[in-house]
């Protein structure tokens, strides 16, 4: 009798443990996960058809999700592999960006630097001439609309000659614009002086004694740098070293007629010329 129980119990355990057996692969099947876990895990207090209603609602949900893409690990994979590559490519331009606005910062600040000591002294320059060009009791100035920003403010011309309160030099005369326009080209000149200058007709709207001032400037640079004058003022020509007239001896053909200066030291009246034997 012993031992027909003790085979009962023996064919009760085996079955219990193939039962076991079947849900840990059934587990791993379903749930795709490690069925060892299940050994670690304590039981819930909850009833036997408590929990078959979880299982119930659990496997309802499971099947709301739908058929199971077997190309999803291998379209995350390349996605992921996307990512990293734009999160790379990110945080160059980042740092390309940072890098930049650096480099942009230090060209403004030594831009600016730059700027205003050169606007400083061709401030200075334009007022030493102006006033070489007028008088010493005129006043003009240059001056920054918008000095909280030099390298983009304008630039407002300021002349002053003896007698007029002019706001701009617009509201100066012809000569009086070309002369102010003169001193500040010379100022220029003198912040950085060039081995030629052009000027084409800048003395037709000068009187005679105007035209003295700029020739005389025009002198007193000459030593320096040459000077290149389109005129047709006589007071001009007289005072250049080097002249070159344009005439045409035939219809449709210009001929260039050069003239030196330079080694005339004196005048020669025409009725003490030496005449050809």
């Amino acid at each position: 009798m012993n031992d027909q129980l003790l085979s009962q119990r023996k064919q009760l355990v085996l079955t219990v443990q193939m039962e076991i057996k079947a849900l840990r692969e059934r587990w791993a099947l379903e749930f795709d996960s490690d069925p060892d876990i299940l050994d670690s895990m304590e039981a819930p207090e909850r009833g036997e058809h408590e929990l078959a209603g979880l299982v119930q609602s659990m496997r309802r949900k499971i099947e709301n999700f739908g058929p199971v893409n077997p190309m999803a690990l291998e379209a995350f994979a390349e996605v992921e592999q996307r990512h990293v590559f734009i999160t790379a490519q990110k945080a160059d331009l980042v740092q390309a960006r940072e890098a930049l606005l650096q480099t942009i910062e230090e060209i403004d600040l030594k831009a600016t630097e730059r700027f205003l000591e050169g606007f400083s002294t061709i401030r200075e320059h334009f007022i030493e001439v102006f006033r070489s060009l007028f008088t010493a009791e005129d006043d003009c100035d240059l001056i920054l609309s918008h000095p909280e920003m030099p390298l983009e403010s304008s630039i407002q011309i300021m002349a002053k000659p003896k007698g007029k309160k002019p706001q701009s030099v617009n509201q100066l005369s012809g000569g009086e614009k070309t002369l102010t326009v003169t001193a500040l080209l010379f100022a220029i000149y003198l912040y950085k002086p060039a081995p030629f200058c052009i000027f084409d007709e800048v003395d037709a709207p000068l009187d005679d004694v105007n035209i003295d001032k700029f020739n005389r400037m025009i002198r007193r640079f000459s030593k320096d740098s040459q000077f290149i004058i389109v005129t047709h003022n006589k007071r001009t020509m007289e005072t250049t070293d080097l002249m070159y007239g344009v005439t045409m001896v035939e219809q449709g053909v210009s001929r260039v007629v050069p003239v030196d200066f330079s080694n005339l030291n004196e005048y020669v009246p025409a009725d003490q010329a030496a005449v050809p034997a």
